[in-house]
């Protein structure tokens, strides 16, 4: 099985702790479209033949930004060169994009997941983030996707913005328990070099909040939405049972798909490789006959490293024995003296072979995963 992502480079306006690749130009939409259907077909067999597609994903950018009849274009590229046998179709989406008609027709297209960018119920933080919609809009759109029919829907939230304690986090996590989602995806607010609020910490005009402060604040996230019957399948990510996002969970459990657009990465089972992160030589590339794909090279190391790392990150945790199977690498072994010192500090635990993080390990994965790299 395999899934396809469609990176659709496009915002309404720019939030300001954003670096991923996007434009708020979107004169040359249509013809971006246009390319984004003409990959989809010149890489159709990136994949390994035979291998259905399950999953796909609109990501961005805004996704929710172009029209139906532009998804329902891309969509048909999809079906026509793929062979898809789909359990799984999410859109990310901003709450002042979906009207109810808007809605309906996304239903109707097949789409049966929706991510929505809602981050905060106070309007005072949406307008520091620069977002486009406010508080009303996001409780507006949650009731008007359940009427259209949508059973899965996922809400973004950001913790860490700050303030002289956790009031406004806490009620935004009673704002979200109330409209009852079957997913929460959840992620830290930092700063980033070439963002707003980078500019801005530069010129002392904002300071992120402190790690003690964040931390604090994750623990908060990870009570609150535990008493309410949700599993953190992933550092960032917690759904009700059944209702995990199959096309991130194949992410991190290294399950091949092809990114397509500006930006986008792919895996091919082995290699990695990206997009360019340009619109315009984007859609150039792809009119003169080229490709705007370049290959990564990842050793044998690279990809030990990077599964370590991904799969340290969910529920799962890292197969052991999958490892020694698939590279000869005994973990366990070749680790042994630090992961004895990991489990000292009770931040990982060991059950029949596959390495888990413990709760208080959740706040520091990278720096676990770094001690257990080759």
């Amino acid at each position: 099985m395999s899934g396809i992502y469609i990176h659709v480079p496009y915002c309404l306006q720019a939030c300001r702790y954003c670096d991923f690749h996007f434009s708020t130009n979107r004169l040359n939409l249509n013809e971006m479209v246009e390319m984004i259907c003409l990959e989809l077909v010149n890489r159709k067999d990136y994949l390994a033949k035979g291998d259905p597609i399950e999953t796909i994903y609109f990501g961005g950018g805004t996704p929710s930004i172009l029209p139906v009849n532009q998804l329902q274009k891309i969509w048909q590229t999809i079906q026509d060169n793929f062979d898809c046998q789909l359990k799984e179709v999410t859109l990310e989406a901003n709450p002042d994009d979906l009207g109810d008609k808007k809605l309906s027709e996304l239903l109707n297209m097949g789409i049966d997941r929706l991510s929505i960018g809602i981050q905060s119920f106070h309007d005072s933080v949406l307008q520091f983030y620069n977002r486009s919609h406010n508080a009303e809009e996001s409780l507006n759109v949650i009731n008007k996707a359940r009427s259209a029919g949508f059973k899965t829907l996922s809400m973004d939230l950001i913790y860490g913005f700050p303030h002289d304690d956790h009031g406004l986090w806490i009620k935004d996590l009673e704002a979200t328990l109330k409209q009852n989602p079957e997913h929460i995806s959840s992620y830290c607010l930092t700063v980033e070099p070439k963002t707003v609020l980078g500019a801005w910490e530069k010129k002392g005009k904002f300071k992120e909040s402190s790690e003690e402060f964040q931390a604090e604040q994750f623990e908060i996230l990870q009570q609150y939405l535990k008493e309410a019957g949700y599993i953190q399948y992933e550092i960032s990510n917690f759904a009700k049972e059944g209702a995990f996002s199959m096309h991130n969970s194949n992410y991190w459990k290294g399950i091949p798909y092809l990114g397509v657009g500006p930006g986008a990465h792919s895996y091919d089972g082995l290699h990695r490789g990206h997009n360019l992160s340009n619109n315009g030589k984007y859609i150039k590339l792809l009119n003169s006959g080229k490709q705007a794909f370049q290959e990564d090279y990842l050793s044998e190391e690279d990809r030990i490293n990077e599964y370590i790392l991904t799969s340290l990150r969910t529920i799962w945790g890292v197969d052991t024995g999958w490892l020694k199977k698939k590279y000869g690498y005994d973990l366990l072994l070749q680790q042994v003296e630090r992961i004895k010192s990991l489990e000292d500090q009770a931040v990982i635990q060991i059950e029949n072979g596959f390495i888990k993080l413990s709760d208080k390990g959740k706040l520091l994965a990278d720096y676990i995963a770094s001690k257990l790299f080759i």
